[in-house]
């Protein structure tokens, strides 16, 4: 029963997978912060699948093989069927939509946490609550390997050339032009972890430094690849900057 679970009147985090993979594999490669003990009674975590689906991703092999199918909520090679922008920020509202709608907790929504393609989404959602001037439930975000450019999620995005289509590739995006526009960056509250072994650091990196405004970012770096930490030291010293920015903005 729903009343029997600890975690049903916490309040809920949004948790978004990378592309290649599903909810069920990023939940079990999110292990090591699910279960540590300042996070586990604090927040309920609550995982949606994307809408379409890949071939498997990074790291997937041969842990998870058998764990399909993967999915992935934007294109990132050219071999990904093509989609209308429109239809893709429709499915994309769908999906978190129906997935915030249909979960069981009576906890307010405070924030988006994503790795990789999750985490650009995850970064992507706060802007679009900031763009379109609506009062979300987004506080802040925890961005794991989260990489430039972010994605428009409506019309009015899809006309800011430093963003990426919801329906095209991130090269297409003038990653540099939101310097010019420096009221135009991301102002909601984000926690930024970077492997640095990740082949994707200076795209990560951009993110913090081209798309948020100052003063309003954490980093954590670690000496690590393209995965999610699950060493203690690690996952330790993430867990002690997201309780502090929590605290600081009162979630």
């Amino acid at each position: 029963m729903a009343s029997a679970d600890p975690t049903f009147h916490l309040p809920r985090v949004l948790c978004i997978h990378g592309g290649g993979v599903n909810a069920a594999i990023f939940k079990a490669q999110f292990r090591a912060f699910l279960n540590h003990d300042r996070l586990k009674n604090r927040y309920r975590f609550v995982f949606v699948d994307a809408p379409f689906y890949c071939d498997e991703g990074v790291g997937v092999h041969p842990v998870y093989s058998d764990w399909g199918p993967f999915r992935r909520w934007f294109r990132w090679t050219p071999e990904h069927p093509e989609i209308d922008p429109g239809a893709c920020q429709y499915e994309l509202e769908y999906t978190v939509e129906r997935c915030m709608e249909s979960d069981e907790g009576t906890g307010e929504w405070v924030a988006t946490l994503g790795f990789s393609q999750g985490a650009k989404l995850a970064a992507s959602m706060l802007y679009e609550q900031q763009v379109s001037g609506k009062d979300g439930p987004w506080k802040y975000a925890v961005i794991l390997a989260g990489r430039a450019p972010l994605v428009s999620l409506s019309e009015e995005a899809e006309e800011f050339p430093w963003m990426q289509s919801a329906g095209g590739l991130p090269d297409a995006a003038d990653t540099d032009s939101i310097l010019e526009r420096p009221d135009m960056k991301l102002r909601i509250p984000t926690l930024h972890v970077h492997g640095l072994k990740d082949e994707g650091l200076h795209l990560h990196r951009k993110l913090v430094g081209n798309y948020c405004a100052p003063g309003t970012t954490t980093l954590i770096e670690w000496d690590g690849p393209h995965r999610i930490p699950i060493k203690k030291s690690d996952v330790d010293k993430i867990v002690d900057a997201w309780i502090e920015l929590a605290d600081e903005y009162g979630v």
